[in-house]
């Protein structure tokens, strides 16, 4: 699916469009951040682990990941863009993508651990906070945060 402006939105199903998920990912966070591979890819990336990844030209630059948590409830996490395209609205783009792919699965409650920078980006996109407790997460510290359906 492609928009207005270029970008390619990818539901990543096969194992070269989560190449893009995770090439981005290395690029913006074990690359930039310092984080090892280890720390970056964890329990959660897998099987039953779904990825939405943005493209520009066949260049992925934008992704995010959600897995299952409860019966209707998941987890978004691993929002990244690339430095380069940071500013241009893609980490709103890339959540609400994985938004409308998660109510179409039939989800109804979404969570996320902000980290504490990014709480106002959430807040903007109508998460709550649903606990104060400052979570210890290696690199960054985080909050719970969570959306209804």
């Amino acid at each position: 699916m492609s928009g207005l402006d270029g970008i390619e939105i990818l539901r990543a199903e096969e194992e070269w469009q989560r190449a893009g998920a995770y090439s981005v990912r290395i690029q913006g966070m074990n690359r930039e951040f310092h984080i090892s591979l280890r720390e970056e890819f964890d329990r959660h990336d897998g099987a039953g682990t779904r990825y939405i990844v943005l493209l520009e030209n066949g260049y992925p630059i934008a992704t995010c990941r959600f897995y299952e948590t409860g019966q209707k409830r998941v987890q978004i996490g691993r929002v990244v863009v690339l430095p380069e395209y940071r500013g241009k609205k893609l980490g709103t783009r890339v959540i609400y993508e994985a938004e409308r792919w998660i109510k179409e699965l039939g989800y109804a409650e979404i969570e996320v651990e902000s980290r504490t920078e990014a709480v106002g980006f959430y807040k903007k996109l109508g998460y709550r906070v649903l606990s104060d407790a400052v979570l210890d997460r290696g690199v960054f510290d985080c909050i719970l945060m969570g959306k209804t359906l």
